[in-house]
């Protein structure tokens, strides 16, 4: 944990006019809940702030509010460009390190504007002037109510802030089944009901919009894609591009597949592995109990997370990707 003082915050607020909200590469429903919550909340202190995205997100998350003033880099890299490089401040949510912004990352890198970040993954760098930084907390949207609510700001959650954070605490806790959530995270849940947002509307809005395609990419993947080891409790998929294409594969249709293999009886470790259009391998680990997936990511496939819940990549083939993994795998065990 890592926790500048809120009079630090206070001083700094008070002296930025121009704020970009920067989130990480193929943001998620907690990088996109939690950027355009901290969005809202920013306007109504009256400054001018700009949301900016590596590249697009997705559609399942276009309903949220203000989606239409996101910035999106790799659609128009000179008004990114010189939103940052004219920017007084630049919030950093839901990463730690300018990696996770693939081409986006060098050019915030020589930014000028103080960076304050706010995150809730292990590891972080250093290049923040102020943090706001627990890995305890089950997101970085909870981080986000966190802050406003030090910040003084608790009058001002409206319905538009509380149904951006309700996103993302609902996305990165699989609707709230992770152990990442605790006690207090229903208490800020609590928060947010009060401002009259209607939960089944929004999992509706997220969960119940995929298209007859992603739904028999599902199908496909349980049936044709899944590896179980025999000799250690791990599954994991590994799809090719041709395959996706297949389906006609839309950015967020393979979100949350990679859990499936947890309704095995005895797995404690998935592993789901698809070529990325930008040229290399996408991983995605997810693991149970004190299996560290975060360790494994970092030493050995580029990536990071949480201990439950990590990502990475690779610039070798599918193939020899996936035997690098299970020639590894045993070390979590």
């Amino acid at each position: 944990m890592q926790k500048d003082s809120f009079v630090k915050f206070k001083t700094l607020l008070k002296s930025v006019k121009n704020i970009v909200i920067v989130t990480h590469y193929s943001p998620d429903g907690d990088a996109m809940g939690s950027s355009l919550g901290l969005y809202h909340y920013l306007t109504q202190l009256n400054k001018s702030v700009k949301v900016v995205v590596p590249n697009a997100y997705p559609s399942f998350l276009h309903w949220l509010p203000a989606n239409n003033k996101v910035l999106v880099f790799d659609k128009d890299e000179t008004k990114v460009t010189k939103a940052l490089n004219t920017a007084d401040c630049i919030f950093t949510l839901d990463f730690n390190s300018f990696k996770r912004l693939e081409k986006l990352g060098d050019i915030l890198q020589h930014t000028k504007a103080p960076k304050v970040l706010i995150d809730h993954h292990q590891q972080p760098d250093n290049y923040a002037k102020l943090y706001f930084h627990d890995v305890t907390a089950c997101s970085t949207a909870e981080l986000v109510f966190d802050f406003i609510v030090g910040l003084g700001g608790k009058k001002l959650i409206n319905k538009k802030i509380a149904a951006c954070l309700y996103t993302g605490l609902m996305t990165d806790t699989g609707s709230f089944r992770y152990p990442s959530v605790t006690a207090k995270t229903h208490l800020v849940i609590a928060e947010l009901l009060k401002t009259g947002i209607a939960p089944n509307d929004i999992h509706s809005a997220v969960y119940d919009t995929y298209s007859a395609d992603r739904l028999k990419l599902v199908g496909y993947a349980l049936s044709e894609k899944m590896t179980v080891l025999q000799n250690l409790p791990v599954a994991y998929f590994a799809i090719t591009h041709t395959e996706l294409s297949k389906f006609n594969h839309q950015k967020g249709d393979t979100e949350g597949l990679v859990n499936y293999p947890f309704g095995i009886k005895g797995i404690k470790v998935c592993a789901f592995f698809n070529e990325a259009p930008e040229g290399y391998i996408k991983i995605s680990f997810r693991s149970k109990g004190k299996i560290d997936v975060n360790t494994f990511a970092r030493k050995h496939f580029n990536g990071g997370g949480h201990i439950n819940a990590a990502g990475g990549k690779s610039t070798l083939s599918l193939v020899q990707t996936v035997k690098k993994f299970e020639s590894l795998v045993e070390e979590l065990f």
